[in-house]
């Protein structure tokens, strides 16, 4: 296949076609009930998911219990005291931005799937699949934004905002610590997207799945420079389309994992430079 074909409405058109096939394969009236009561569960498991990670993930979350902590085992406030002057409070802090993540967007869906669903996470895309036959469309997602990552770099506005964590260039402890919690949320974030949400709702809904979850993935992305915002749509509409091709979530994580590496180590090169110690 011509590397290009990827990019044609035609390829990308015959691909949402095979994807509401799969819809046509449920005749029995009980079966459609079925897959109706499994997407009111899905969809219910991802509200509360959503409202978690949005409310939870902030660092003053942790703030508040430490305090309550102190508060438990009369401690005198020293544990707060320990940890209010710790140089690392900021890695804490994104460290429990990183943990509400992963058990909003990957603990409690696979153990959805798993207990609730009682289906296998193969079949949410927790698996290889056929990423490795898909790799052009991948690669044509990823180059274009990483090219844009590096030229953005040069902006004071980019460098300013990236990476999120402030003190990545204080050693490389901090820096790969960060990078750690980045690329680990990064799955989470594939998986609930790309994995729980469009396998979950493919049978009933065909295509439409990917269409619902770029709502909810668009909506993340509102905290960000509006570029990034804006560019969600796109993304997540193709990565969900190659994530039900190669029936994997992994593509997805390579493609965020290679565009995030790059903004961060673009940003800090032009700004901070990179760590000189450990």
């Amino acid at each position: 296949m011509n590397f290009f074909t990827w990019c044609t409405p035609k390829f990308i058109g015959a691909q949402i076609r095979d994807i509401d096939a799969g819809t046509d394969s449920i005749n029995d009236a009980e079966e459609h009930r079925q897959e109706r009561l499994k997407v009111w569960k899905i969809i219910g498991v991802a509200c509360l998911c959503l409202l978690l990670v949005h409310y939870g993930k902030y660092g003053s979350n942790l703030d508040s219990i430490v305090r309550w902590l102190d508060s438990v085992f009369a401690v005198n406030n020293q544990w707060w005291l320990l940890f209010y002057h710790s140089e690392y409070r900021d890695l804490f802090s994104n460290l429990w931005w990183g943990t509400i993540n992963l058990l909003g967007f990957l603990i409690i869906p696979m153990l959805t799937v798993r207990f609730m669903l009682k289906a296998s996470l193969k079949d949410y895309g927790w698996q290889w699949g056929d990423v490795d036959k898909h790799w052009p469309g991948y690669l044509l997602l990823a180059t274009p934004i990483i090219c844009f990552a590096i030229i953005a770099s040069f902006g004071s506005e980019f460098s300013s905002y990236y990476p999120f964590y402030k003190h990545a260039s204080r050693s490389w402890f901090d820096l790969l610590a960060w990078e750690c919690i980045y690329i680990l949320q990064f799955v989470a974030v594939e998986f609930f997207f790309r994995g729980f949400l469009v396998n979950g709702l493919r049978r009933l809904l065909g295509s439409l799945s990917v269409a619902v979850m770029c709502l909810p993935y668009l909506m993340l992305h509102f905290p960000k420079l509006w570029p990034e915002s804006f560019g969600a749509i796109l993304f997540g509409f193709f990565l969900g389309i190659l994530a039900l091709m190669s029936r994997s979530i992994w593509g997805g994580v390579g493609v965020h994992v290679s565009i995030a590496l790059t903004m961060d180590f673009a940003a800090l090169i032009q700004t901070k430079g990179l760590p000189d110690h450990w």
